[in-house]
C-alpha cells in the first residue's frame, strides 16, 4: 500500500503517455472534492466543491480548494466534471469560474440547473454540456462516459475517464439503494462491462467504509416522518440540506397526507426546490405550497416548515430560529425535525442548535431518537459487493477523513485488489498512472482557502490563530508615548484590557515595571519602535502568565513625539 510521505516533493514533469491525478480536496476531510486528470498538456476537473467551517475557524464563511496549482494554466482545462450537485462537490465552482468564465460545465441536467443558478447570482454565464447515463463524450484527449449512481440527490453519476494512459473511474458520491425514491439504480451492469474492459484505476467513495453491512433504503423513512406528523399537535419545521430533493418529497407527501400546508424558509431552498419542481424531479401535489407570508392565516396544527440549518450553520434559517434571531418564533409544541446525518466536525455546532430549540419548548426529532435519515454513501457491504463487480487494477479511496480512505483500503483489498496497488494519497498528492501501474510521484500545493464576506484568500492561518486568541483570552492594548530623540517615555504607558477578565486597574503594579523597563532600554540606546513595542508585549505578557495563567493578545502602540 503506497502512502504519501511529509517530505515528497515537487512532482516531475509529467511523462509521455502518463496520466497524473491530483486531488486539490476531498481527501482526510468531508467536503472540498476536487480532483484534477492531466494528460499532456491537458486538463480535466472532476468536481469543485466547498468545505464548511468548523468552530476553530471563526469568522469564516467557506472554504475553497487551493486552485494555485493550475492557476497559471486554465487555458488548459478543457472542462469540468460535476458529478451531482450538492455544495460540497459544486460550491467552488464560481470562484474558479471568477478566474477563467469559458472554462466548460459539464454535468446532468438537475447538477447543471443548480450551479447556473448559483452562478447568475455571480453574474456568469458557464458553457454548459448536459450529459446523461450512458452518454460518451470526447473532453479533450478525455474520453468520457458517464454512468448512473444512487446518491441522496436525483441525477448523480459517475464517470469513467479514458486516455492511452488507461481508463481511471470516479464514482462520485454513491451508494447501492435498491429500491430508490425514483427507481435510478446505481448501474452495475455498465460496472462490470468496464471491469471487463479493464478499470485500471478506481476512485471510490470512502465516507461510510467503516460502516457494516448495507446503508437502509430512503423509502425506509417514510414511517418516520408519518409517525412524526401523525403525533404533532403544533407545527412541523423540517430541517435540511437545500438539495435534498428525495428527502424533501417524503416530507411533501406525508404533508399532503395529514393536510398540512408546506412553506419553503431560506433562499437556498425555495431556489432549489423550485428548479427540482420545474425539472420535475420534484413532484409537489396542487395547492400544497403556500408563502411564508401566508403561515400566519393558517392553524398551526396545518403548517410544515422546511428550512435549512441541520448542520447547525450559524447563518442558516434553523440556527437563527434556535438564536430567536429570526421571524419564524419556535414555541412550546413545535415539533423540529433534523432530517440529515451529522457530518464529522458539526457534532457541536448541531447540537446546539439542538439544546437552543429545547429550550423553547420544542420537540426536536432527529437521527439519534428516530429513523429520519439514511446516508447516501455505500456501506462496507455495499463496497465489497462493488469491488467484486469492477475489479480494479489499482484502488485510490477518496471522499473521506484519514480512518475512511484506511477503511476503504482495506475492504478493497480483502476483494483481492494487490496492497502495493493501493494508494493512500492526500489533498495535493500526485498520482501517475504509467503501464498500468498507479504510484506517488510528488505533492503540490493544497492547502485551505478561506472565504469571510467579500474576501477570497486573505485569511490565513495566522488570522485565524489570532481571532481563536481574541475569542478566547481578550487583548491587552499599551499605549505609549516616548520621545524620539532620547527614547524617554512621556506619556503612559495606559493600559486597557477587553475580554481578558482582567480589570483596568489591576495593571497599575505592572505599569510601573513597564516604565522601569522601558526607561533601562532607553539608556542601554534601544530606540527603535519596533523593539520597543516587543520590549512592552514581552514584560506584560509575562506578568500576566505569571498573575493570572492566561495569554491575551497583546497590542502595544508605540508613538514618537
Amino acid at each position: 500500500m503506497s502512502h504519501p510521505h511529509p517530505e515528497l516533493g515537487a512532482p516531475p514533469a509529467l511523462k509521455e503517455g502518463a496520466l497524473r491525478i491530483t486531488p486539490l480536496g476531498g481527501l482526510g476531510e468531508i467536503g472540498r472534492n476536487m480532483t484534477v486528470f492531466e494528460y499532456g498538456d491537458r486538463i480535466l476537473i472532476v468536481d469543485c466543491g466547498v468545505l464548511f467551517p468548523e468552530d476553530e475557524q471563526p469568522g469564516v464563511d467557506l472554504i475553497l480548494p487551493d486552485f494555485s496549482y493550475i492557476r497559471d494554466r486554465l487555458d488548459k482545462v478543457d472542462g469540468i466534471v460535476l458529478t451531482h450537485g450538492h455544495e460540497d462537490h459544486i460550491g467552488a465552482v464560481p470562484f474558479l469560474l471568477r478566474e477563467n468564465p469559458d472554462i466548460p460545465l459539464i454535468g446532468s441536467k438537475l447538477t447543471l440547473a443548480l450551479i447556473e443558478a448559483k452562478l447568475a447570482e455571480h453574474r456568469i454565464r458557464p458553457y454548459v454540456l448536459e450529459v446523461k447515463e450512458g452518454q460518451r463524450e470526447r473532453i479533450g484527449p478525455f474520453d468520457c462516459e458517464f454512468i448512473a449512481v444512487n446518491h441522496s440527490i436525483p441525477d448523480a453519476l459517475a464517470v469513467a475517464v479514458r486516455t492511452p494512459a488507461g481508463m481511471v473511474v470516479a464514482t462520485g458520491d454513491f451508494k447501492m439503494d435498491q429500491l430508490p425514491l425514483d427507481g435510478r439504480l446505481t448501474d452495475l451492469p455498465t460496472f462490470a462491462k468496464l471491469a471487463e474492459e479493464g478499470m485500471d484505476l478506481l476512485l471510490v467513495d470512502s465516507t461510510n467504509a467503516e460502516v457494516p453491512g448495507f446503508i437502509p433504503h430512503e423509502r425506509d423513512i417514510s414511517a418516520a416522518l408519518r409517525n412524526v406528523f401523525a403525533n404533532a399537535d403544533r407545527r412541523i419545521i423540517v430541517a435540511s440540506f437545500a438539495s435534498h430533493v428525495h428527502r424533501i418529497q417524503q416530507v411533501l407527501d406525508a404533508a399532503h397526507e395529514y393536510g398540512r400546508k408546506v412553506a419553503f424558509v431560506g433562499r437556498s431552498m425555495v431556489r432549489n426546490m423550485g428548479i427540482a419542481r420545474d425539472l420535475g424531479y420534484l413532484k409537489v401535489p396542487g395547492n400544497l405550497i403556500v408563502d411564508v407570508k401566508q403561515l400566519d392565516d393558517l392553524p398551526e396544527k396545518e403548517v410544515v416548515l422546511i428550512c435549512t440549518g441541520s448542520q447547525g450553520e450559524p447563518m442558516a434559517a434553523l440556527s437563527r430560529m434556535a438564536n430567536r434571531d429570526h421571524q419564524i418564533r419556535i414555541v412550546e409544541g413545535d415539533t423540529v425535525v433534523l432530517a440529515s446525518s451529522l457530518i464529522p466536525g458539526n457534532e457541536n455546532a448541531v447540537y446546539r442548535v439542538i439544546n437552543g430549540l429545547t429550550r423553547w419548548g420544542a420537540k426536536v426529532v432527529h437521527k439519534g431518537n428516530a429513523k429520519v435519515h439514511v446516508s447516501g454513501h455505500a456501506s462496507a457491504g455495499e463496497l465489497l459487493y462493488f469491488f467484486n463487480i469492477c475489479k480494479p487494477r489499482n484502488l485510490m479511496p477518496v471522499h473521506g477523513e484519514w480512518r475512511h480512505l484506511r477503511a476503504a483500503a482495506e475492504l478493497g483489498i480483502a476483494t483481492g485488489v494487490p496492497r502495493n496497488r493501493v494508494v493512500i494519497a492526500e489533498d495535493g498528492v500526485c498520482v501517475d498512472l504509467e503501464k498500468g501501474v498507479a504510484r506517488i510521484v510528488g505533492k503540490v500545493q493544497a492547502g485551505y482557502v478561506y472565504v469571510d464576506g467579500a474576501s477570497v484568500g486573505d485569511i490565513t492561518e495566522a488570522s485565524l490563530k489570532d481571532r481563536k486568541i481574541l475569542g478566547e483570552e481578550g487583548f491587552i492594548s499599551v499605549f505609549v508615548a516616548v520621545d524620539s530623540t532620547n527614547g524617554k517615555i512621556v506619556g503612559g504607558p495606559t493600559i486597557q484590557a477587553r475580554g481578558s477578565g482582567i480589570e483596568d486597574n489591576a495593571f497599575v503594579p505592572v505599569a510601573a515595571k513597564l516604565q522601569e523597563a522601558l526607561d533601562r532600554s532607553a539608556s542601554d540606546g534601544v530606540l527603535e519602535p519596533r523593539q520597543v513595542q516587543q520590549l512592552v508585549r514581552r514584560t506584560i505578557g509575562k506578568w500576566v502568565a505569571d498573575n493570572y495563567r492566561r495569554r491575551p493578545m497583546i497590542l502595544p502602540v508605540v508613538v514618537e513625539v
